[in-house]
């Protein structure tokens, strides 16, 4: 283990022994913002000092082992001891180096995740459609909550646009690399001949902005217009103004929503979304600024760029950034999405132990 890791480890280990003291104080739970901070910091710091621990032990086996070598009869079975603590030592090394990796401060955050048709027409729309049911097939499977925040349905199905919310433990963590281009070949449902087409969609998976920060956002700088909802609704559509559109004149993104009939409830959508619209924006030009030099393994997370091809003659579905391809497209589109977003996890944690090692 390198020497700055130990010392980093043997912090953690003083850190958690105060927090520990801190938590099992008679005041502890008088602050209740402080008390849920010291309990995640207290989750975080178990992590890391649970294979510290490990790896410690292995350690003394292993040089208890080295002892044993000195009695001719114990030195077959001290190279087995010696060999098998050499393996966990090796093992809880490369956790802990995983674990240590620089944190993504968005990695706990909801998610804002909007779905646009794009190319295709209507067999566009219908994609968007079917990337919203995985999606939130996926979040049921993980125990995540969704709330559909704007639609825009399409006259055969489908949406033109959908935003949803998705709520969880670290959802932004598993779902952040899904941003960009996702194209479908299939034969759509309007295809008299039997064709295979090609369409495709966008996806945007922004972190949600905190409240403190969405309260950040000065009114004055907001335009705020209202009028009557379009689409299905019956006579409600036409007898109040409860759509609501929000404008952010500084950086003129625009956030809106018409989908519940209280207008207030949709100015508050539309406000979730248009913090998580700025609160992208100013992460995606600080990135930018940061990492101009290099282009990341996971891809630029540019929204047209084209990310991953679902092939439905074939029955599969093709990463382009990490190459890998599943012959399981149904169980895919129903949410099994855990082996996609595992491997980019890895496919990113083994660029930036790459990019350590160079440092």
């Amino acid at each position: 283990m390198k020497p700055s890791m130990l010392a980093r480890l043997q912090q953690y280990e003083l850190r958690l022994a105060e927090v520990n003291r801190l938590l099992s104080s008679e005041h502890a739970a008088r602050d209740m913002t402080m008390f849920r901070q010291l309990n995640r910091e207290h989750t975080e710091l178990t992590q890391y000092v649970d294979h510290f621990a490990a790896w410690k032990k292995a350690q003394a086996d292993f040089d208890e082992a080295r002892l044993m070598r000195a009695d001719p009869e114990l030195q077959e079975f001290a190279d087995d001891e010696s060999a098998k603590a050499q393996s966990t030592m090796e093992g809880e090394v490369a956790v802990l180096e995983r674990l240590l990796l620089p944190k993504d401060p968005d990695d706990t955050r909801n998610v804002i995740l909007e779905i646009r048709a794009g190319t295709g027409g209507d067999e566009s729309a219908i994609f968007a459609g079917d990337l919203l049911r995985m999606y939130t097939r996926f979040a049921e499977r993980q125990k995540w909550r969704t709330e559909l925040l704007s639609e825009s349905v399409s006259d055969l199905g489908g949406y033109r646009e959908v935003i949803i919310r998705i709520e969880g433990e670290n959802v932004f963590a598993q779902l952040k690399f899904e941003s960009g281009g996702h194209r479908v070949q299939r034969v759509p449902v309007t295809e008299t001949q039997g064709r295979i087409h090609t369409s495709a969609c966008t996806v945007a998976v922004l972190a949600e902005a905190d409240e403190q920060a969405a309260l950040e956002i000065n009114p004055e700088e907001l335009r705020i217009d209202v009028f009557r909802a379009s689409g299905a609704g019956g006579q409600h559509v036409n007898k109040t103004e409860s759509a609501v559109r929000i404008t952010h004149l500084p950086t003129g993104i625009v956030a809106e929503c018409q989908d519940d009939r209280s207008q207030h409830r949709n100015k508050e959508k539309a406000m979730k979304v248009l913090a998580a619209r700025i609160k992208d924006k100013i992460d995606s030009e600080r990135s930018a600024r940061e990492s101009a030099h290099r282009k990341s393994l996971i891809g630029s997370g540019d929204r047209s760029e084209r990310i991953r091809t679902y092939n439905f003659p074939q029955g599969r579905v093709t990463d382009h950034r990490i190459n890998l391809t599943l012959y399981k497209i149904d169980r895919i589109m129903e949410g099994e999405m855990g082996e996609i977003v595992e491997a980019l996890v890895a496919a990113h944690q083994a660029e930036q132990l790459a990019a350590l090692a160079d440092a």
